[in-house]
C-alpha cells in the first residue's frame, strides 16, 4: 500500500511512503500520520491513496505512525483545505495546521482519571490479618466497603491520607480493582450555573419565521447544496428559525456547523443550543469550538465529532473545520462581521469558508443578519442566493425609537465637548428610576485616543507605529494598542516642557467615569479587551447584567450585537463617527451595520425601546438611513457609488502588504514589483499604488501596499504565486497576499 502524504514541515510537496501491512487498516484519505523526513520523525496527512504511474517504490520508506485511527480530515475538509490554497494564495500546510487543533497533531488521548472500587470482600480471618500488619490497608478497605459507586483514586488518598502504595497492594490481592474512567473536559458545562440559560421550550412561529422554517426544510429535503440569506430586521426571531432549520437537520440524521462571530456571543448562543437540544433531540451534545477554549476542552469536542459522538458545533470563524459527520447544515450568524476574517495567515473570511464547505458536502447554507454584508445581498440580487425575510420584530414588539443628538450644538451649550449629552444623561437617570437597564456603546478603550499638548500641538505617538497612544487613566499609562508598549502618561510636555498636556477624545474608559459621576448609585460594568483578559470574565459580566445587578453596561463593539436582554430600555451610541472617517471603502457599510446593530439591543422585552446617537455629522447617510432601519435604501445609495468606482462587489479585491525597516529599501522593491505585476498581468488586473499604508509603521515595521482589482480570484492568483516565487526578493522584506480583505488599514 502506497500513500500521498501532505506533510507539515513548512513546505507544500506531496511525499510518497510505504504503508506497513499492520497499519493498513487504520488509513485512508485524511489519516494523521507520522513519517520520517530526513532523520526526523514528522506529522502529515494521507492526501491520496497509490502512487502515480511508473513511480520508483522500491526506495520508499514506511510510515512510523497512525496518530488516529479514523481521519482526522474528513474528505471534504481536505478538498475544502485544497480550494484555500488556491483561493487565498497560502500553502497547503498552514491551512491544514489551522484545521487540525495542536493538541489533536500531538497525538494527545482523552482525559483519564483512576477510579478504586471494591472487588471482593475478605473473610473476617482475613480482615483480621490485614488490619494488625497493615491497618492502613485495613482503612482503605473499610471505606470502599461503604462506597455504592467506584471512587477517584487521588481523592481517595488525599482523603485518607495514604499512599498509592497502600492502594497496590490491595489491587494485587485481587480485592480492589483500579478502572479508568474517561474525563470529558466540556467547555461551558455549567451554562445552568451560569445564569445563561434561556427558555428551552420554542416559541410559536409567526408566519414569517414559519414560512423560512418550511423553505429550508424543503432545501434540507433536496439533499443538495443551497445559499439562503436570512434577513431579519433587530429581534424579529431569527435564531428561532437557525434552531428549527437545526432540528430538521439532526432529525434527517445530519450534522451542523453554527458559526457566530465573536467568543463574547458563544456562551449564550451555546446556552440557548443545549437548552433546545436538550428538549427536542434526546440529549443531543452541541461541542464549544473557539479560541478561548483549553487545549482539552478543544481536544475533546475535536474527538466527539471526529467519532459521529456529537453532531453540532457552535463557535467563532475556526468551527468551519471542525470534522463534523454527515453535514447537512451549516449556519453562519451575523454573516456582515468582519471578526468572520482572519488576519494572519491562512487569512480567510469564516463566511466564504462556510458557502464553500457547504457546496463540497452537498449541504445547505444559511446566513443571517438584520444588516446583510453588500456582497451577500448582490448574491441575491444575482440569483445565486435565495432571500427568507423576517420584517416584523417578535410579538409585533417596535423598533427602538432612534433620537440623534448633534454634538456641535451640545458642545456649545455646554462650552466644551461633554462625553455624554444632556439627553443621554437624563434618559439614563430615568432608566435608573425605574429599574431598567442602560448599554453604552463606544468602539475605542482607554480613557481617550490621545494626548495632546495644548500649547504647542505636540501628540505623544509610539515610537514602534506611526499611531497616537492610548490614554489609560486607572495606572496612569500611555498604550499603544497595535504593538502592546505602554509608559508612564507625562505631566508635562515633553516637547516643549508646559503642564498643558491633556487628553483628547473619548474611549470606554472615561465613559464609564462619567456615568458614575453623573449616577453615583447605579452599578456600572465596563466590558472592552482590557477588562475582558480572563478566561470566563465574558461569562461572568453577562450573566450578572441578565441577572439585574448592572445597570449600565459600557462597552465596545464586543456588546454591539446578538446580545439579547430585555430589560435593556436605552442604548446609548457615545460618538457615532468612529467608524465614519476612516480611509476605508466600506466605512460607510460598517457604521450603518454598527448603528443598526448596537440600536437593536434596545426594546427586546415588554417595554418600547430608545436609542440616542450623539454625532457631529447627523446628516451622514449611514446614520440618517440607520434612524429607520431602512437598509433597502441605505443598500441601494452604497452599491451606487461601489459601482461607479468599481469596487467590491463589483470586482474582488486583493491586497499585497510589504514590510521591513529599512524605507527606502522596502519603498524601492516595492515599486519593482509593481512594475514587473504590471508588465505581466497589466490588461487582467488594475493595479492601484504603491503606496505607504494608512498605518505605515507597526512593531517598528514600515508598511507599503499594492491593491489589485480583479474580476476573478482564481484566475488571478496563481500567475501572483508564480510571479512571487521567481522575484528577488531581500531576507529583510516581508510580504503578505490578502484576498478580499476587510481591513485596509
Amino acid at each position: 500500500m502506497i500513500v500521498g502524504v501532505h506533510p507539515l514541515a513548512g513546505f507544500d510537496k506531496v511525499l510518497h511512503y510505504r504503508v506497513p501491512e499492520s497499519m493498513q487498516a487504520s488509513v485512508a484519505v485524511g489519516t494523521l500520520v507520522r513519517m520520517p523526513i530526513v532523520n526526523t520523525l514528522k506529522l502529515g496527512v494521507v492526501g491520496e491513496i497509490g502512487a502515480p504511474k511508473d513511480f520508483p517504490v522500491e526506495r520508499l520508506k514506511s510510515i512510523a505512525q497512525v496518530v488516529y485511527p479514523f481521519p482526522a480530515l474528513p474528505p471534504d475538509l481536505l478538498e475544502l483545505a485544497r480550494w484555500m490554497a488556491r483561493y487565498y494564495a497560502c500553502g497547503l500546510d498552514s491551512i491544514i495546521e489551522t484545521m487540525i487543533p495542536s493538541a489533536v497533531r500531538r497525538g494527545a488521548g482523552l482525559k483519564q482519571e483512576k477510579q478504586l472500587v471494591l472487588a471482593r470482600r475478605m473473610t473476617d480471618e482475613e480482615l483480621a490479618i490485614v488490619e494488625k500488619r497493615a491497618p492502613q490497608q485495613g482503612k482503605l478497605y473499610h471505606f470502599l466497603v461503604q462506597q455504592f459507586k467506584p471512587q477517584p483514586k487521588v481523592l481517595v488518598l488525599d482523603r485518607l491520607a495514604i499512599t498509592a502504595g497502600v492502594a497496590a497492594a490491595l489491587v494485587k490481592r485481587g480485592i480492589v480493582r483500579e478502572e479508568s474512567l474517561r474525563i470529558e473536559r466540556i467547555a461551558y458545562g455549567d451554562d445552568h450555573a451560569a445564569g445563561e440559560l434561556v427558555a428551552a421550550q420554542p416559541h410559536a412561529a409567526n408566519p414569517e419565521q414559519q414560512a423560512a422554517v418550511d423553505e429550508l426544510g424543503a432545501r434540507l429535503a433536496e439533499n443538495k447544496f443551497g445559499v439562503s440569506l436570512l434577513h431579519g430586521i433587530t429581534g424579529s426571531g431569527k435564531t428561532e428559525v437557525y434552531l428549527r432549520a437545526i432540528d430538521l437537520a439532526l432529525k434527517s440524521g445530519g450534522g451542523v456547523v453554527f458559526l457566530v462571530p465573536e467568543v463574547a456571543l458563544t456562551p449564550q448562543t451555546v446556552a440557548r443550543l443545549r437548552s433546545r437540544l436538550e428538549a427536542i433531540a434526546q440529549g443531543q451534545r452541541c461541542v464549544v469550538w473557539h479560541s478561548h477554549l483549553s487545549e482539552g476542552e478543544r481536544l475533546d469536542g475535536w474527538l466527539a465529532l471526529a467519532t459521529g459522538e456529537a453532531r453540532v458545533v457552535v463557535g467563532a470563524r475556526s468551527a468551519v473545520f471542525a470534522p463534523v459527520q454527515n453535514l447537512r447544515l451549516v449556519v453562519v450568524d451575523e454573516e456582515h462581521e468582519p471578526a468572520y476574517k482572519q488576519d494572519e495567515t491562512p487569512r480567510y473570511h469564516g463566511r466564504d469558508v462556510a458557502v464553500m464547505r457547504a457546496k463540497i458536502a452537498g449541504a445547505v447554507c444559511l446566513l443571517g443578519s438584520a444588516t446583510p454584508s453588500l456582497e451577500s445581498f448582490t448574491n441575491v440580487e444575482s440569483g445565486k442566493y435565495r432571500l427568507l425575510q423576517l420584517t416584523q420584530r417578535v410579538d409585533s414588539r417596535k423598533l427602538p425609537y432612534i433620537d440623534i443628538v448633534d454634538l456641535r450644538i451640545e458642545a456649545a451649550k455646554q462650552r466644551n465637548l461633554p462625553s455624554l449629552s444632556g439627553k443621554l444623561v437624563r434618559a439614563m437617570h430615568d432608566r435608573l428610576e425605574r429599574r431598567e437597564q442602560t448599554i453604552l456603546f463606544i468602539n475605542r478603550r482607554g480613557y481617550s485616543s490621545s494626548m495632546l499638548c495644548k500649547q504647542c500641538g505636540h501628540v505623544e505617538e509610539c515610537v514602534h507605529c506611526s499611531i497616537a497612544l492610548t490614554y489609560h487613566r486607572t495606572d496612569e499609562t500611555l498604550r499603544c494598542h497595535l504593538c502592546g508598549d505602554q509608559r508612564p502618561a507625562p505631566v508635562r510636555c515633553p516637547k516643549c516642557g508646559t503642564p498643558e498636556i491633556r487628553w483628547r477624545g473619548l474611549g470606554t474608559q472615561r465613559v464609564e467615569e462619567a456615568v458614575k459621576r453623573v449616577l453615583p448609585r447605579a452599578r456600572v460594568e465596563r466590558m472592552d479587551t482590557d477588562t475582558m483578559s480572563k478566561k470566563n470574565r465574558f461569562r461572568e459580566v453577562l450573566a450578572q447584567f441578565r441577572a439585574g445587578k448592572i445597570d449600565v453596561l459600557v462597552g465596545t463593539q464586543m456588546i454591539g450585537k446578538g446580545l439579547d436582554f430585555p430589560n435593556v430600555t436605552l442604548v446609548g451610541l457615545v460618538d457615532a463617527d468612529i467608524s465614519m472617517h476612516v480611509p476605508d471603502f466600506r466605512a460607510n457599510e460598517r457604521t450603518f451595520q454598527l448603528l443598526v446593530q448596537v440600536a437593536g439591543r434596545a426594546g427586546r422585552g415588554d417595554r418600547a425601546g430608545e436609542v440616542i446617537v450623539q454625532t457631529f455629522t447627523p446628516q451622514a447617510e449611514a446614520i440618517q438611513f440607520s434612524r429607520h432601519a431602512d437598509y433597502a435604501g441605505f443598500a441601494a445609495a452604497e452599491l451606487k457609488v461601489r459601482k461607479e468606482f468599481r469596487y467590491p462587489p463589483y470586482r474582488h479585491l486583493i491586497q499585497h502588504l510589504f514590510r521591513g525597516k529599512n524605507p527606502e529599501k522596502l519603498k524601492f522593491f516595492t515599486e519593482q514589483w509593481a512594475r514587473l505585476v504590471e508588465k505581466t498581468l497589466g490588461e487582467r488586473v488594475e493595479l492601484r499604488g504603491p503606496s505607504p499604508s494608512p498605518i505605515e509603521k507597526i512593531k517598528d515595521e514600515y508598511r507599503w501596499q499594492v491593491w489589485y482589482f480583479t474580476a476573478s480570484i482564481t484566475k488571478i492568483v496563481p500567475d501572483l504565486m508564480k510571479l512571487r516565487a521567481e522575484f528577488a526578493w531581500p531576507d529583510d522584506i516581508t510580504q503578505v497576499l490578502d484576498v478580499d480583505p476587510v481591513n485596509l488599514a
